[in-house]
């Protein structure tokens, strides 16, 4: 199990990650595009969201932190713009806590199968918090 740090920008993610991987001497990242992800009619992209950034990582002294930029049709609130990542290898687990943490908040995505997850969802609890579940192998 592993909780992690996911970055929300409004198009400038790119600009962003390659100014922390320089503050803080990573590796250069490596960047998927939304115009990367398989075709999909519920889910069209126009030519601007093709090159934003779906998603890209940095290792940060031994903690992984998670950028993406929103597509323009979500929305986007600065100070809002950071979710916590809770990983498991256990899809029960993931099941599970993703109802506890739904009652009174809202889905932004029920938990489902992904092109990069076995499961997947994304809630904002109660709280305002927002809470990324994903099914990973090395949990």
């Amino acid at each position: 199990m592993a909780i992690q740090t996911y970055i929300n920008f409004h198009g400038n993610c790119r600009e962003a990650v390659l100014f922390y991987a320089d503050i803080f001497k990573t590796e250069p990242p490596r960047f998927m595009l939304f115009g990367d992800m398989p075709p999909n009619p519920n889910f069209p992209i126009d030519e601007t969201t093709k090159n934003l950034v779906m998603h890209t990582d940095l290792n940060i002294k031994g903690s992984i932190v998670m950028f993406s930029d929103v597509p323009k049709d979500m929305p986007f609130t600065v100070g809002n713009n950071i979710s916590i990542v809770f990983s498991s290898n256990d899809t029960d687990e993931l099941k599970s806590i993703f109802e506890k943490l739904k009652e009174g908040g809202s889905v932004i995505m029920d938990l489902h199968e992904t092109f990069w997850s076995k499961c997947y969802g994304f809630v904002t609890d109660k709280f305002g918090i927002g809470w990324q579940l994903s099914y990973s192998e090395e949990s």
